[in-house]
């Protein structure tokens, strides 16, 4: 009886064993039985979400592109039905962007990107876009152009690739930090289906408590890239009198509070070159054109954020050391609209430029 209460109880721990690798990999599948979409356009209508994956299938020597669309009552719902009908499992982790159409982002993105950072099937470093198109024929123009290239829709966004210093660029976590915070709202890019080309940028959105409350052009664009830091280098700014080239730009930013008012004071410090000019204008009236140009976009965006109550530039952070947390919290409603902003725009044309004088 004791040998065989032994070979029973080293069976019984064999058996325990055999089960403690099983239980970290026994569900996992292989990469072939996996689709990996890279983006994803979200559209509401009427109630019902609408969901348009985008899914890279290579083949030999090519990318094809292979776009799968479904509806429902919510986003997973709608990715398990999509998983279910499908030869292999959908899998988001892999995920580059994720496209809101404009009339959803208008009525609000924050019911589905607090959902997307409590579930963690989806990584908060991915990339946000509005498209102003319906998602159907987007996705029909993009592949139309692009058929063997998988990856066109995500250079246009990289800054190593396609990306333009008066593109915007947001991820799903700042997006998300700014339904959550007094003093820093986000701007989304905005695009559509190209004519000439693939994509066709249409500016940013402001986003104010999750939801699309204005917009910028791609001018005003770059100056808050460039207010947050963003090098504005290899931007070309067309004027009456001449074509210049943006080389490099720094800015620096100083704070006071005085009375309760709120007082911001930046310089922007561009180096640029001549590229073209009409007729025989000095520096000094290039130069001052190029300032008058920036000063206006400028004027136009503090406008636009006092007239949205939205802090795209996040002038609020400078002031968080001054004020308590209860102001904080009425920053965009108390404080905003009394913010005094003052810039200065310094330009350094470097020399005569790459071309003579026309």
């Amino acid at each position: 009886m004791g040998r065989s209460f032994k070979l029973r109880w080293i069976a019984v721990c064999l058996s325990m064993l055999l089960t403690v690798p099983a239980g970290g990999c026994w569900d996992n599948k292989d990469i072939n039985h996996r689709s990996l979409p890279i983006v994803m356009g979200i559209a509401k209508r009427d109630g019902i979400y609408k969901v348009v994956l985008q899914v890279p299938e290579p083949t030999e020597g090519t990318t094809d592109l292979r776009v799968i669309e479904g509806k429902g009552t919510t986003i997973n719902d709608i990715v398990d039905k999509i998983s279910t009908n499908m030869e292999s499992q959908i899998d988001l982790l892999h995920l580059k962007l994720i496209l809101f159409e404009d009339e959803f982002a208008k009525e609000g993105l924050g019911d589905v990107i607090e959902s997307f950072m409590r579930a963690h099937d989806i990584s908060a470093k991915v990339m946000v876009a509005i498209c102003d198109e319906p998602l159907e024929s987007f996705f029909k123009n993009i592949n139309t152009f692009h058929k063997n290239n998988g990856t066109v829709l995500l250079s246009f966004f990289e800054k190593n690739a396609g990306w333009n210093p008066q593109v915007a660029q947001s991820s799903i976590w700042e997006v998300f930090r700014s339904m959550n915070s007094y003093t820093h709202d986000v701007s989304i890019p905005i695009i559509r289906s190209g004519t000439g080309t693939v994509i066709e940028s249409r500016g940013s959105a402001i986003i104010g408590g999750g939801r699309m409350v204005g917009n910028l052009t791609p001018g005003e664009t770059l100056i808050v890239n460039a207010f947050k830091g963003s090098s504005a280098q290899g931007k070309i700014e067309v004027m009456k009198n001449a074509t210049v080239e943006i080389m490099s730009s720094a800015t620096v930013h100083r704070h006071t509070m005085k009375n309760g008012i709120p007082y911001l004071k930046s310089k922007f410090r561009l180096k640029v070159t001549l590229l073209e000019t009409k007729g025989s204008p000095s520096q000094e009236s290039i130069r001052q054109e190029v300032n008058k140009l920036l000063q206006n976009r400028y004027d136009s965006i503090i406008g636009k954020m006092k007239a949205t109550q939205a802090d795209i530039l996040a002038t609020g952070q400078y002031f968080r050391s001054n004020l308590t947390r209860d102001q904080l919290e009425h920053w965009r409603e108390d404080y905003l609209p009394r913010l005094n902003c003052e810039v200065e725009f310094v330009t350094v044309i470097q020399n005569t430029g790459l071309l003579r004088d026309s």
